[in-house]
């Protein structure tokens, strides 16, 4: 499966401060580049922490090392869209730094930069599913089953072999960059699910 990474995203050219930087400094940056939070590095160009637009708010008059949220929550360049957008909702920012393997600042990523994933063309989704779900990942023909898609939302049609593989299909799709929802309305030939169940020992039930 092929997904989206945050390196592909990420702003590189990055607008950053050192923890030395006045209020004064930190808040001509921000509205000079018209963003809403800045990260600040250590002299190694290590994130160290991050300075946001209510940071400022709240206080007047300091550093940006007093104003900075600490630790910093960052991201690396080889992690999924998906996996930023979870972190960020999950701890509540608006902005992640992008850090390489020395956890050195390579960029940054907004909550804007990551929606534009869902902003994926139907036609190029559809694609994905039947090249990296369908061929790729289940070895199956790209028009094995139907696949629709409209805003995002994929609707998946036909007949497989087992529902084991359906379930499989559905929850593959699913992961696909762009993917909204899933709609299944797939039938099967082979409830494999319920003849595992029903050649199990009371013994294997048991555990």
């Amino acid at each position: 499966m092929k997904h989206m990474k945050v390196g592909g995203l990420m702003t590189d050219d990055v607008v950053s401060t050192v923890p030395a930087a006045s209020f004064r400094d930190v808040a001509k940056s921000l509205a000079e580049h018209d963003i809403s939070g800045v990260p600040v590095v250590d002299e190694d160009d290590r994130v160290i922490g991050v300075v946001s637009e209510s940071d400022l708010l709240a206080r007047d008059e300091l550093t940006a090392r007093d104003l900075m949220t600490t630790p910093a929550i960052t991201v690396h360049a080889e992690e999924t869209v998906a996996d930023a957008a979870r972190l960020m909702v999950r701890r509540g920012v608006e902005r992640l730094p992008v850090v390489d393997e020395e956890e050195r600042l390579v960029g940054i990523v907004t909550r804007r930069d990551l929606l534009c994933v869902y902003l994926r063309p139907d036609a190029e989704i559809r694609q994905r599913i039947r090249e990296d779900v369908l061929t790729d990942a289940m070895d199956l023909p790209g028009d094995a089953v139907d696949v629709h898609v409209l805003d995002g939302v994929v609707t998946l049609g036909g007949r497989v072999r087992r529902r084991s593989q359906a379930q499989m299909l559905v929850g593959l799709a699913e992961e696909v960059d762009g993917v909204v929802a899933v709609v299944d309305r797939l039938s099967f030939h082979e409830d494999d699910a319920r003849l595992a169940s029903s050649t199990r020992t009371p013994h294997d039930i048991s555990r």
